[in-house]
């Protein structure tokens, strides 16, 4: 079914044809991007990058990945309770990784004076790949989980109706009436009114904290409309923000601007230049308040690299979830190859390992937001060059993955339109909520399907490399 397309991609006056159809459509939707030249002005904006027609997916994995995601979203919430897991695991990565020692302090801290905090909230998003065999079978392969600013939520609500649409104009009824409903902005609004109702102040309001340069705001602006529906207050702040004009009150409830918060929701504070001094304050005053934080600091830590790789150890699932054999189950099935570099003989034999068939692996540095791994020769230069093993401990090794790759045509704007090799990557929405010990909310409420050119090795929809997609369960 790979091919379910080729009639239409091997008609070329249709492909001109049905292009400038889809990109109408793509904007009628509200698929939009701020521009590169003027990122923080709405005055010019334009589609963002999208397959022209919805990308083949196995059905029985991408079930096997919305079945696994109350797993994982009950797993992350786990880890982020058991504080001795998190200091254990992460021990060697605060003394190489200044970011997550960053992070790490700050969590300490607040452990230590208390927590004010008792609604928990968790927005993330697990990717995946399709990995074929050596003997030809398909098989779902996690890459990663993202706790914190797991994004195109907005904008994944929207794309299935363009691609209905284009597939209608083509006389594919059929199978436009086949794709699947996704609209994760809903999903992810509800998690948020759930955490502001348990926060329990009608006047308080939802700040989204965003980042310096904010492309993607349309992308929020869905989610954000969504809360304003239910008639809750949404506020967009700046890290710098917090820090110039929040404070605590005797309670520790968060004041900005005036305004009390009652939920903090992160599109930004995912990387290391997201902060400077006043972030890292302002981040620390957060933690420290009543404010429902999503996600807070335990969270965020909960979703690094190093715990990823340390969850694939035997045992380690069953620390957490014992009584759910199942659930280990549909969650470990997932997982790829996973080998530590830390200090040691383990480490040194994953290294050696690595530097004799780079192109067998992945190296992963403790980010977020795409485009920072390794592939083949990058890999083996910066083992063989780093001095101290203790360097390699901010790193992670995984099995590369292999799918079998399709054709598509990658709409973007000012790109010539070219029928492309591609592979996609699934990703699931999971949102949850706890208040105190008690699961109030545990849910997978969409998906995002990114597809990419082979020629890329990495890098997302924001970095210009992926396009949104949608799935065709075939």
């Amino acid at each position: 079914m790979a091919g379910a397309w080729d009639d239409i991609f091997n008609d070329s006056m249709l492909i001109k044809e049905i292009a400038p159809v889809a990109i109408d459509a793509a904007l009628l939707e509200g698929i939009l991007m701020r521009t590169k030249e003027q990122p923080n002005i709405s005055e010019v904006v334009n589609y963002a990058p999208f397959a022209l027609l919805p990308s083949p997916v196995p059905k029985n994995l991408f079930d096997q990945a919305k079945a696994a995601q109350q797993d994982f979203n009950l797993l992350l919430d786990l880890i982020s309770q058991d504080s001795g897991f998190l200091e254990e695991v992460l021990a060697s990565t605060v003394k190489v990784d200044d970011f997550i020692a960053r992070l790490f302090k700050i969590y300490k801290q607040v452990i230590e004076e208390g927590l004010a905090q008792s609604v928990f909230l968790g927005v993330n998003r697990s990717d995946y790949m399709f990995h074929c065999e050596l003997d030809g079978t398909t098989t779902l392969k996690q890459i990663e989980i993202n706790t914190i600013a797991a994004s195109f939520g907005g904008l994944a609500s929207r794309t299935t109706e363009v691609h209905r649409h284009v597939l209608n104009v083509l006389g594919r009824s059929k199978e436009a009436s086949e794709l699947l409903p996704n609209e994760p902005s809903k999903g992810i609004a509800d998690g948020i009114a759930k955490a502001w109702k348990l926060y329990g102040s009608d006047k308080a309001v939802v700040m989204f904290l965003v980042e310096n340069v904010q492309r993607n705001i349309f992308d929020h602006r869905y989610i954000e409309n969504e809360l304003w529906r239910r008639k809750i207050c949404v506020i967009r702040r700046k890290l710098n923000d917090v820090f110039d004009r929040a404070s605590l009150d005797e309670e520790r409830r968060l004041f900005v601007d005036g305004h009390e918060v009652a939920v903090a929701y992160f599109r930004t504070g995912y990387m290391p230049q997201d902060y400077n001094e006043q972030g890292w304050k302002a981040r620390l005053l957060m933690e420290r308040s009543k404010a429902v934080k999503c996600p807070d600091i335990a969270t965020q830590l909960a979703g690094t690299k190093k715990v990823q790789q340390e969850l694939s150890r035997i045992g380690a699932l069953e620390r957490f979830l014992s009584s759910s054999p199942q659930a280990i189950a549909r969650m470990r099935c997932t997982f790829a190859g996973l080998y530590s570099l830390d200090e040691g003989e383990e480490g040194d034999q994953t290294a050696a390992m690595a530097i004799a068939s780079p192109e067998r692996f992945v190296l992963k540095p403790q980010r977020e937001g795409g485009g920072n791994n390794l592939y083949g020769d990058e890999i083996r230069h910066l083992l063989e060059n780093i001095k101290d093993p203790a360097e390699r401990t901010s790193y992670i090794l995984m099995d590369k993955i292999t799918p079998r790759p399709i054709k598509n045509y990658l709409l973007k704007a000012g790109s010539d339109l070219t029928l492309s090799e591609c592979i996609s990557e699934l990703g699931i929405f999971g949102v949850y909520v706890r208040h105190g010990r008690e699961m109030i909310l545990n849910a997978d409420v969409g998906h995002l399907l990114r597809t990419k050119a082979t020629v890329h090795a990495d890098g997302g929809v924001a970095a210009g490399v992926a396009v949104l997609d949608n799935p065709y369960l075939v």
